[in-house]
């Protein structure tokens, strides 16, 4: 089926708020805000849908974070409520009592730690403040596990669960957002490197296998598929055993 960003947007839109009526009736959108694409077409799908007063943009640094201005643009202009919580407090306790009680942190620990608090702090503003958490991994993340579960693919209703990166950037420049956030770099702004230096291919190659199931190098569809199998889990429920 082609994909229409038009038809795309609209019917998002209406869903939306269909599932807020449904499911949060007069409830606010909280979202966590990057700077990035992914939480930026979010928020602003959701300021058509809901309205920018019932949309609650939250930043939430680890300390310094050198392209906060992107958030600010965001929230700027959309004009959507916002608010600001540093998180590098918590995250420096956290790992201060891991090291009084002698628990050596592995790479992946101080990796996935923040995105873990943050979701704590969404679900805290979200509980103060009559919300839903809006999830904002997109499926070609999904797709080869590129998010922390319980971290930043948590979330009360994902929007862009079943679009790719392309398919997101497409929706940006359809809702009018400014090309800087449309267009950046994605890096999960954790250990200095950009996605795609990590995974070891572009998210043009990974989205082109995902919808066509074409990649001409070989190694690279082994590798993607070695991902997409290992990280299938965090999609699932939590295995129930049955007695």
């Amino acid at each position: 089926m082609e994909f229409s960003v038009r038809q795309i947007k609209k019917s998002l839109v209406q869903w939306i708020r269909n599932w807020f009526e449904k499911n949060g009736k007069d409830c606010n959108a909280v979202v966590g805000i990057s700077g990035g694409k992914d939480s930026s077409v979010c928020a602003a799908l959701c300021v058509e849908a809901l309205g920018k007063d019932r949309v609650i943009g939250v930043m939430m640094p680890n300390g310094q974070q050198s392209d906060i201005d992107d958030s600010r643009m965001l929230v700027q202009h959309l004009g959507i409520k916002h608010y600001t919580v540093d998180i590098s407090g918590a995250v420096g306790a956290v790992r201060e009592q891991f090291y009084r009680i002698g628990i050596q942190e592995s790479e992946q620990t101080v990796i996935n730690l923040p995105p873990r608090i943050r979701m704590s702090v969404l679900y805290a503003i979200s509980q103060s403040m009559n919300g839903r958490v809006i999830n904002t991994c997109n499926l070609s993340e999904d797709w080869v596990g590129y998010s922390t579960r319980y971290g930043d693919s948590a979330g009360d209703v994902s929007l862009l669960g079943k679009l790719t990166v392309q398919e997101v950037k497409a929706l940006g420049h359809e809702l009018g957002l400014p090309e800087k956030l449309v267009e950046k770099t994605p890096s999960d702004g954790l250990c200095g490197s950009t996605d795609e230096q990590k995974l070891g291919f572009t998210y043009a190659v990974l989205d082109r296998y995902i919808r066509d199931g074409v990649c001409e190098d070989e190694s690279v569809r082994r590798h993607i598929d070695t991902l997409h199998k290992q990280n299938k889990f965090k999609l699932e429920l939590i295995p129930t055993f049955e007695p």
